[in-house]
Order: structure tokens, then C-alpha cells, then sequence
């Protein structure tokens, strides 16, 4: 008997944390090998800016430069058992898919559906139904399969002769901190507890040690393996260190991560997509088995986001061969008091 927990995912008797990850498959791509071929206009990338893993797919998208071809469809920070819905916009619907709840997309498609309805998830537009919301294999895709639509100058996320490499690392990275800090927050024993909390830190410590000499993970240049961490660190004093009880150091504690951190913060693409305000009403309002109080904590203080971090001595190159992306589009601009502040 496993117990179900606010995130979709379940906790088993052992109280260790088991995220579902029975995602749908189905992949947009160049050759429309699953049905559904890569084309302008046709699809819609549904994201909560709360979301880590959808946080992942808003700045590939931004660094590709993908904006003209693939719209976005911002859902509200917080939703019940039933879906994310589209509360911020007018009437409470996308006004391209004219839904109130994702959920309606994944009905739309599959009738029985009754898996998690999670961010990111690509809709397409003409049918209304759901593509996919295979979030690693998304991002990914948009780096290969979209490729004929990226911007001039984009930068190669995934660079063939490297993915070998970016596969390994961003697979610890997934295990160990993207849903480590999952599994200290849920655990439902303090053995799973004691485990996860040692396993993460352990990790922290690994990646703290690459990252000592070297300005990305991987190679020179920002890769996949580079987002994927990003957008966990971002979350870790917000969140994770009180609210999911990751609580050996803060991250600005921790002077190797908190300094690469701050780098791509401070990259366009990376920090330009961070709302902290839907960061925090989403975990501490929603998971209400953690939180009951749904109590929002006023901290912490942001501005350190903005310090300088003294990467470049490293060397390294954000983008490669390529330049940075522009400002994000007016309408999908983070609301500035929601954003890291100057000191």
C-alpha cells in the first residue's frame, strides 16, 4: 500500500518518496515519426513558472529562441487534486486553447486518463489534446528535432560529441538533487529521511568539487546538464532548505554552488524566467500534507542574486559560438516584484 502525497507521486511503506514518472511518451519531431511533426504555430508549451521541471522547458525554450514558433501558456502557481489551471488570464482561460484546467487537454486525448496532469505538457492546438509531458525527453527534443527553427546564434545545448557525458551527469543530478530534495520533503520515516538527506548532500558535495575548476558542468559552454541543475538550486533556499527540510546549509552557504548559481542567474534566459513569488505560494500553499498552515514565509532576502559571483575567471563560454538570447517577450515577462531585487 503506497500513500498518495499533494505532488502526485506516492510515498511507499518503507516512507521513501516515489515519484511517478509514467509520463506519455509520444514525441514531436522532425520526421513525425509518433504522428506529430515539428511545425510553427501548431503546438503550446503549458508551464507554471513554480514549476522546476517546467522552469526547465521556459529557459530552453528562451535560449533557443523559439518564442515565434512555439507559444506558452503561463498556468497559476498553485492547483487542487484535479490540475494546474489558468487562473492568471482573463476569465480564468488560455486564450489560445480556451481551457480552464490542463487537465482538459489530457481527457481530450485520453477519456480514461487518471495519471498526474503535470508541467510541462505541449498541447496541440487544432485537436486540444495533450502530446506529451515527458519533461526530460521535451527539452531535449527542442534542443535536436526543433533545430530548423532555432535563432540565429542559439546556442547547442546538446552538442553531439558531449552527450554521452550530459546524459551521465544530468542522470545524478536527477536522482541525487532534482528529486533528492523530493524525497527528504515527503519521506515518511526517518530512516527515508536520514537517507535522502545524506544522499543529496553528498551529491551537493560532488558537484561542488567539479564545479571548483570548471565553469559548467560539462565542457566549457552552458549545456542541458547546466538547466537542469540550475533550476534546483534556484528553489533550494526558498524552499527546499525549510520547507523540504534540506537543512545542513543554505545555498549561499555553500560557496561553489552558490557562486555558479549566481552565473547563470545572471545569464539571460536563466534568471530572467525565476518568479519567487509563484515559487513559494506554490509549495507552501499546495502541499498542504507538509504545510497545513499554508503559511507563505516572507524570506529569504533576494538580493544576493544580483552580487557579483566571479565565475569568469574560470573562463568558459555561456553560449559557445553563439549570443545571447534577447529580452523576454512584454507578455511573458516576470513581474518585477517577483524577481530578485538590487541591494
Amino acid at each position: 500500500m503506497r500513500n498518495k502525497v499533494s505532488t502526485g507521486s506516492y510515498v511507499n511503506p518503507g516512507g521513501e518518496f516515489d515519484r511517478d514518472t509514467n509520463y506519455i511518451p509520444t514525441r514531436i519531431t522532425a520526421d513525425a515519426r509518433d504522428g506529430y511533426p515539428v511545425e510553427p504555430g501548431r503546438y503550446r508549451l503549458v508551464v507554471s513558472r513554480a514549476c522546476p521541471w517546467a522552469n526547465r522547458a521556459i529557459i530552453v525554450r528562451r535560449l533557443l529562441g523559439l518564442e515565434p514558433v512555439l507559444s506558452m501558456g503561463i498556468a497559476g502557481p498553485t492547483h487542487d487534486e484535479r490540475s494546474w489551471t489558468f487562473d492568471l488570464d482573463p476569465g480564468g482561460r488560455d486564450p489560445v486553447l480556451g481551457i480552464e484546467r490542463l487537465q482538459e487537454a489530457f481527457l481530450a486525448r485520453f477519456p480514461d486518463y487518471d495519471k498526474g496532469i503535470t508541467v510541462p505538457a505541449i498541447v496541440d492546438i487544432p485537436t486540444g489534446q495533450v502530446v506529451t509531458n515527458d519533461f526530460p525527453q521535451i527539452t531535449l527534443d527542442l534542443s535536436t528535432e526543433w533545430r530548423a527553427y532555432h535563432r540565429p546564434g542559439a546556442p547547442d545545448l546538446y552538442p553531439e560529441d558531449r552527450r554521452e557525458e550530459i546524459d551521465e551527469v544530468a542522470e545524478l543530478i536527477f536522482t541525487d538533487v532534482n528529486n533528492g530534495v523530493y524525497r527528504c520533503g515527503f519521506a515518511g520515516s526517518q530512516k527515508a529521511y536520514d537517507r535522502a538527506y545524506v544522499r543529496l548532500f553528498e551529491r551537493l558535495d560532488w558537484l561542488s568539487e567539479r564545479l571548483e575548476g570548471q565553469r559548467y558542468l560539462v565542457g566549457d559552454t552552458i549545456t542541458e546538464a547546466d538547466v537542469r541543475l540550475f533550476t534546483t538550486l534556484v528553489r533550494f533556499d526558498p524552499v527546499y532548505h525549510g520547507h523540504f527540510k534540506c537543512n545542513r546549509h543554505k545555498l549561499w552557504e555553500m560557496p561553489v554552488l552558490w557562486a555558479y548559481a549566481r552565473d547563470l542567474f545572471q545569464t539571460p534566459g536563466f534568471g530572467d524566467t525565476i518568479d519567487f513569488d509563484h515559487i513559494k505560494r506554490h509549495y507552501y500553499v499546495v502541499h498542504t500534507d507538509i504545510n497545513p498552515t499554508q503559511i507563505v514565509p516572507a524570506g529569504p532576502d533576494l538580493s544576493g542574486w544580483l552580487t557579483a559571483h566571479g565565475r569568469e575567471a574560470l573562463g568558459g563560454r555561456p553560449f559557445g559560438n553563439g549570443t545571447p538570447p534577447g529580452p523576454p517577450q512584454p507578455d511573458e515577462a516576470v513581474p518585477p516584484e517577483h524577481a530578485a531585487v538590487a541591494a
